[in-house]
């Protein structure tokens, strides 16, 4: 399964387990722990494994996030959006304006490098040494290119109980992120026949 920057910044909100939202990024090492994890998915200059977060980044991160996920709901409308945040959606209008101007903040340029023995490959030059500033404009540039890509228009918000995930649909009727929301959605829909049947 292809991972996305922009849906695995999306998906540190998530089911807890208990019925409840846990949220990955609730504390600067939960961020610093998430970042570590994406150093694969992230642009060599920001170096992911070496960044600490602090109570700012973590802040501005979890509202690029928010940002998002309100794109995010734009873009699987008419469906419903995920229940974690549907009440408090950030509107549309600000979402993209805050994306563009954390994108904004980092000037870089596209470079070639093609070695005499290798395969030619592109890389981001920057001159920025804020490695926050880094990490928060390449998580915005993520989330850009995910939606003006295709994948936008295969993005889902998980229909299954107490799931507050978005995903992109592998195929057409593809209706949860996962096998076990798959089964969790067909037992509440079988409790929901059988206890209506009951009455």
């Amino acid at each position: 399964m292809e991972r996305w920057l922009a849906l695995e910044l999306a998906s540190t909100i998530r089911h807890d387990g208990d019925g409840g939202v846990a949220d990955d990024l609730a504390t600067v090492d939960g961020v610093t722990r998430w970042t570590h994890a994406q150093e694969g998915l992230l642009p060599a200059h920001v170096r992911a494994g070496e960044l600490t977060a602090d109570d700012d980044l973590r802040g501005e991160v979890a509202e690029l996030r928010r940002a998002v996920r309100a794109l995010f709901a734009r873009a699987v409308s008419p469906a419903p959006p995920s229940p974690a945040d549907a009440d408090h959606l950030m509107p549309a209008d600000k979402a993209l304006a805050h994306l563009n101007a954390i994108a904004a903040g980092q000037l870089v340029a596209l470079q070639l490098e093609w070695p005499h023995e290798g395969t030619p490959a592109a890389r981001l030059l920057t001159e920025e040494r804020n490695q926050h500033v880094n990490l928060l404009a390449a998580l915005a540039r993520a989330a850009i290119d995910f939606l003006s890509g295709p994948q936008r228009e295969r993005l889902r918000a998980c229909t299954a109980p107490r799931c507050v995930r978005y995903f992109v649909q592998s195929h057409g009727r593809q209706e949860w992120c996962k096998a076990s929301c798959g089964n969790r959605a067909r037992a509440a829909r079988h409790y929901k026949r059988h206890r209506v049947a009951g009455a």
